[in-house]
């Protein structure tokens, strides 16, 4: 995996896993920021409002280091930390995982616990489409109109992405380019002369 890119779920995606009875609804959503757990979570806690328990791990951030997880009631470490390494496993980030447990009568131990509340996670993952997102820099351009076919030659040769143009006496652009190749990309730009570029935000 290249240092400016991470994995993460496409859509809402679900799964079952079965263990003695009990049953183990696993749901995993796309986020970007952790504002976005809580009407997740407040979501599926009124649809399985007879669930026993909603344990749920979640990881924010392109490297996957902003986390927490929740055990919702099952001993310490049996079901949020099994949740988390679920998505650890599959390198994934950018993902709320949600475990919904009916139980089944039998009691299962920590270590059913824990395979029960992975297993589920990896289920639904199982049903979703993965996707590789890249971090990108951004950057504004300005060049007169004579430069534009140079500029935008160097934009594809980068795989950019233009998010903004304008065109008035001259040519101003905005720009979204992996980082792994930005400050190539910056190089050759300066290297036109009469064209201007700074960088302005990273985008995840």
């Amino acid at each position: 995996m290249e240092p400016d890119e991470y994995h993460t779920i496409q859509a809402p995606c679900k799964g079952l896993f079965k263990a003695k009875g009990s049953k183990h609804f696993g749901f995993v959503y796309p986020i970007q920021s952790e504002e976005e757990v809580a009407p997740l979570l407040a979501g599926l806690r009124k649809e399985f409002h007879d669930a026993r328990h909603h344990a749920y791990a979640f990881r924010i951030g392109p490297e996957g280091d902003r986390w927490r997880t929740s055990d919702d009631g099952e001993p310490s470490n049996s079901a949020g930390p099994p949740i988390l390494g679920a998505l650890r496993s599959r390198k994934l980030t950018g993902c709320l995982a949600v475990v919904v447990r009916y139980f089944g009568g039998t009691k299962l131990g920590v270590g059913g616990l824990i395979e029960a509340y992975r297993e589920a996670t990896l289920a639904a993952i199982g049903n979703g489409t993965i996707e590789t997102r890249y971090i990108l820099q951004s950057f504004t351009i300005q060049c007169p109109f004579d430069l534009i076919g140079a500029v935008m030659s160097q934009i594809e040769k980068h795989d950019g992405k233009i998010q903004e143009q304008q065109f008035t006496l001259d040519v101003r652009l905005k720009v979204d380019i992996r980082t792994s190749v930005s400050d190539a990309f910056e190089d050759k730009i300066r290297s036109l002369y009469g064209c201007q570029i700074a960088a302005t935000d990273e985008v995840n």
